[in-house]
Formats: C-alpha cells, sequence, structure tokens
C-alpha cells in the first residue's frame, strides 16, 4: 500500500471512530510506528487531525474533504438511484455539463447509451468513463489540477464554463440550508459550480438525504436558483413546503418523471 492510500485509510477511519492509537494503526497496516507517526506527522501539518499522545484525534473544527477514491464508494446505491432519475431527464442530443461530483460519476454511467450527446465536464474521471464512446461529445475544461477531487479548477476552468451555453447542468454540493443555500468545502470548486450554473439553463441538483440541513465551508448559491432536486430519499414536509413554495421540483425514487420542454 502507498503512504498515500494509508493516509487516506487513516482518515477514513478517524472519521468514522474520531480517534486513532499509533500501535493500532501500525498492526493493520503492517508497517512500523514510526512509519504511522509520520503518516499523522502529515496529516497534522495538513491541518486535518490533531495529534495526542500515542495517537491522533479529528480536527472538529474543519469539514474533512475525503480523497475522490474515497468519496466515490460511499452510498454507492444512493447514487445509483439518483443517477437513475437523471437519465431520464436528460434526452438524446441534449448538450450538458456535469461537474467533478462523485454522484456525476454515477450519472456519467447512467448516460452512456443516450445518443448524440453532448458532455461538458471539469472532471477527470468523467472524461475517462466516456472516452470509448463515439456517439457522446466530450469537452473538458482547462484549469489546475485539484487531486483530491479528479478535477479541473481555478480561473481557467471558470472561463472554460463560461465560454459554453447548456441544457442542463447537473452538479452536486456537500450541503444545503434555507439560509446559506448550496455549500462546498472548497472555495474554488464552489466558484466553479457558480460558473456551472450561469452556463445553464437547467440546473440539476444532486444529492443524497444526508446533505439536507448541512452547511459547508463554501457558498455556492441560493436553492432557488435550482430547476431540480434530485435525491435518493423523500425528504422531509418541511423541505417538500420550500421546494413548492419556491417552484423547485425535488424528484427520489418513485416520483413522476415530468415530461417538460426546453
Amino acid at each position: 500500500m502507498l503512504a498515500v492510500e494509508r493516509r487516506n485509510e487513516i482518515l477514513k477511519q478517524l472519521k468514522a471512530e474520531r480517534r486513532v492509537k499509533v500501535n493500532d494503526l501500525s498492526r493493520r497496516f503492517h508497517v512500523t510506528e514510526e512509519t504511522i507517526r509520520r503518516d499523522l506527522e502529515k496529516l497534522s501539518k495538513d491541518g486535518l487531525i490533531i495529534k495526542s499522545y500515542g495517537g491522533a484525534i479529528l480536527n472538529e473544527n474543519i469539514d474533512i474533504e475525503l480523497p475522490f477514491n474515497v468519496r466515490i464508494k460511499k452510498n454507492i446505491s444512493s447514487k445509483q438511484q439518483i443517477a437513475n432519475i437523471i437519465a431520464n431527464l436528460v434526452k438524446d442530443g441534449d448538450h450538458i455539463i456535469l461537474d467533478a461530483s462523485s454522484t456525476a460519476i454515477f450519472a456519467a454511467k447512467a448516460l452512456r447509451y443516450k445518443e448524440k450527446l453532448t458532455v461538458v465536464t471539469n472532471s477527470i474521471e468523467i472524461i475517462v468513463e466516456l472516452a470509448d464512446l463515439s456517439d457522446i461529445e466530450l469537452v473538458m475544461t482547462g484549469g489546475s489540477l485539484k487531486a483530491d477531487y479528479l478535477a479541473l479548477s481555478g480561473p481557467k476552468a471558470i472561463r472554460s464554463f463560461g465560454e459554453y451555453n447548456v441544457g442542463i447542468a447537473i452538479l452536486s454540493c456537500k450541503g444545503l440550508d434555507f439560509d446559506r443555500g448550496m455549500t462546498d468545502g472548497d472555495d474554488s470548486i464552489a466558484e466553479t459550480k457558480q460558473a456551472i450554473m450561469r452556463s445553464s439553463k437547467t440546473c440539476i441538483l444532486a444529492v443524497d438525504h444526508s446533505k439536507f440541513g448541512k452547511v459547508a465551508l463554501s457558498r455556492i448559491d441560493d436553492l432557488d436558483n435550482i430547476d431540480y432536486i434530485v435525491t435518493d430519499k423523500e425528504p422531509d414536509v418541511v423541505w417538500q413546503d420550500w421546494f413548492e413554495r419556491y417552484g423547485v421540483v425535488c424528484l427520489h425514487p418513485g416520483s413522476v418523471i415530468p415530461k417538460y420542454e426546453r
């Protein structure tokens, strides 16, 4: 196991258990305690953990952003359900944007059988997923690589999205809140998603039920600027009332997919 993979697993364990011990990690990963201490030192310098005697605890002052290869393995069933609904909203021949979220990867898989799609994305993973399909035109933005997201971001990515006008944008976020709207865990990613929304006629927000009522570090936009919210479970009545009041269509497994003209 590479050092970066081991540190990712340590983060995952901390996320679940809030505390780890050097000797336990040494036995789990079959490495020396000195190796584990170096891993914890690196995570501490990155601000993700707080070292303690004999181990470390989670830094409660931040919302840990798990690496992409960890996030994509979480809530797989929920993401597949969301992706299937999204596939019913996208028509053959549409021009769409997919953001660099792990949920968008599942959407890309569900869209593989559409015909004559044009897909604009800043996600390296989505480019790889769809690269073998001759019936889908892929457009990748410029930008600087953000390794934890496997995404291109920054000013060049924002300018790239600004050059397009698409029918549908499909994006995700880390939190939904009545007052703070949509939020994410990183400024550059949030700014990129703002550009994605500006470039589209219809915005579809794809989030599982755990994101409702959460607030992350960086604000993206107000919720009423979203046209559709696609989720894996029927939201509480308070959320349903809010969506109805502001004209946001919320879809979940069991919903009737609306017919509309774009």
